[in-house]
C-alpha cells in the first residue's frame, strides 16, 4: 500500500482543551473550557492557529473563523473514563480504557505506604496531594535532615517521589521508583510513578531536568507496536517515550519545557526524513494549567503560534495538532479538566477547509496515522479519506 504522506509530525499541546464534554459534571468540570476561558480573560494573538482553522472548531473570543482555512479542523472526544496524560495518550494509540486509573485525593492507603517503606528501607514524608513546587518548599528541609523521600500525588493517577539530588542521587531515586512501580498493581495500579529530583539550598529548591516517568506497560497491539511491525521509524519528543515505555520508538529526545520541545521538533524535521515524529509540549499543563497561571498559559500559546511558521514542511508531510485533555487555569480547580481536544490537520497535499466534525475518540488520530503507514489499530476511524487529495 502506498503512503499518502511520507512523514507525519504529530504535536500534542498538553492540556489545551476546547470546551467541556457532556459528562464533565461527573468530573466536577462544568464550565471548563481551557482555550475559551483563557480567551475571555485575556486577548489571544494566535494568527497562525487561526489560519489553520482554530476559530472554525467553535466560537472563541477574539479568534473568529476564517472563510478558507489552510487546514482541516475538528475536535476529539475522550472516549475513555478519566482525564489524565496516560489515558489520553493511550487512547490516541488505540487503547481505550474501560475503567480509569485510580486516584488518591486523600493520599495513599497506609498499607501501601508501609509496604513501600519496608521495601526501600526508609520512611517517607508527605503522602498527600500537592503541587510539586509547594511540597518541596514545605518538606525539603525535613527531607534533607532525615533522608526520607517525599511521596505525593495529584488529581492525576500518579505516585510521585521527590528527593534532593545530594541526598538521594537520581540513580537511587530511579531504583526506588522502580520498586514502587512493581508494588503498585491490581487496584493500586497508578498510571505513572514519577521521579522528581530537586536541587538547591533551603528556601531556593528547584526541580531539575532529571525527572523520569515509570508508566504502566501499554497493552500489545497499540499504534507504536503496529508501526514497528511495518518497519515505520518513529521519533518521540518529550514524554511520549516514557508514556509508552519506549515501545516501537526508533529515537527519543526528552525535553524539560516547550522551548526545548520546539527546538527538538525543528531538528527532527531536518534529520528524520520519513515516518512519524510524535511530540508532546508539556508547559501548558505542568507550568501553567496546574498553577492556574492564565497569563503564562496565554503566553505559551502565543509562543507556539509564533514558532509554527518556522516548521518547514515538505510536500508530502502532514502536521497534526491536538491535545490529550484540558487543564483550565481560570477555574478554582488546579486539576485536569474533562474537555474535548482540538484537532487541526495541515499538509501541502492535504485537503484544506474540511470540517472533520466531532470525532468520537482520540483514537481516530492514531487510526489515521496507522492507515497512512499501511496498518491499523483496534479502535478509531481514520479521517484520511476526508483529507486526501490528488497530487
Amino acid at each position: 500500500m502506498s503512503r499518502i504522506f511520507d512523514r507525519i509530525i504529530w504535536i500534542v499541546l498538553d492540556s489545551v482543551g476546547i470546551g467541556a464534554m457532556p459528562d464533565a459534571a461527573a468530573y466536577g468540570d462544568i464550565g471548563s473550557d481551557t482555550l475559551g476561558n483563557i480567551a475571555r480573560r485575556r486577548a489571544l494573538d494566535l494568527p497562525n492557529l487561526r489560519r489553520l482553522g482554530l476559530g472554525n472548531i467553535k466560537p472563541l473570543p477574539g479568534i473568529s473563523p476564517v472563510a478558507s482555512p489552510a487546514g482541516s479542523f475538528g475536535k476529539c472526544t475522550l472516549a475513555a473514563p478519566g482525564k489524565d496524560t496516560t489515558t489520553g495518550h493511550w487512547e490516541m494509540a488505540g487503547i481505550i480504557l474501560r475503567r480509569p486509573f485510580p486516584v488518591y485525593p486523600h493520599g495513599f492507603p497506609a498499607d501501601v505506604i508501609q509496604c513501600f517503606e519496608s521495601r526501600i528501607g526508609r520512611k517517607v514524608l508527605g503522602n498527600k496531594p500537592a503541587s510539586g513546587t509547594d511540597i518541596i518548599r514545605e518538606l525539603g528541609d525535613e527531607h534533607i535532615r532525615t533522608g526520607s523521600p517525599i511521596v505525593y500525588t495529584s488529581a492525576d493517577s500518579v505516585f510521585q517521589i521527590a528527593a534532593h539530588e545530594q541526598v538521594i542521587p537520581p540513580a537511587e531515586l530511579y531504583r526506588i521508583c522502580e520498586i514502587a512501580r512493581h508494588l503498585l498493581h491490581g487496584p493500586h495500579e497508578v498510571g505513572r510513578v514519577i521521579a522528581r529530583p530537586f536541587a538547591g539550598a533551603s528556601g531556593h529548591f528547584v526541580r531539575t531536568a532529571n525527572r523520569h516517568d515509570f508508566a504502566v506497560p501499554p497493552p500489545r497491539g497499540m499504534l507504536l507496536d503496529r508501526l514497528a511491525e511495518n518497519g515505520v521509524p518513529v521519533m518521540s519528543i518529550g514524554k511520549i517515550a516514557d508514556i509508552f515505555l519506549g515501545r516501537g520508538i526508533s529515537e527519543a529526545v526528552r525535553t524539560k519545557n516547550n522551548v526545548e520541545g520546539m527546538q527538538a521538533i525543528l531538528a527532527a524535521v531536518e534529520s528524520f526524513s520519513n515516518g512519524l515524529i510524535w511530540a508532546n509540549l508539556v508547559d501548558f499543563d505542568q507550568q501553567y494549567g496546574h498553577r492556574n497561571d492564565v497569563e503564562g498559559y496565554a503566553e505559551a500559546l502565543e509562543a507556539v503560534d509564533r514558532w509554527l511558521p518556522s516548521l518547514e514542511l515538505q510536500p508530502r508531510d502532514l502536521l497534526i495538532l491536538t491535545a490529550d485533555h484540558g487543564c483550565d487555569p481560570t477555574t478554582a480547580s488546579t486539576d485536569h479538566s474533562r474537555e474535548y481536544t482540538p484537532l487541526l490537520v495541515y499538509g501541502k497535499h492535504s485537503a484544506a477547509g474540511v470540517d472533520l466534525g466531532v470525532r468520537l475518540t482520540l483514537a481516530d488520530i492514531g487510526q489515521s496515522v496507522a492507515a497512512n503507514f499501511g496498518t491499523s489499530i483496534a479502535a478509531g476511524c481514520s479521517f484520511l479519506p476526508q483529507i486526501e487529495k490528488g497530487y
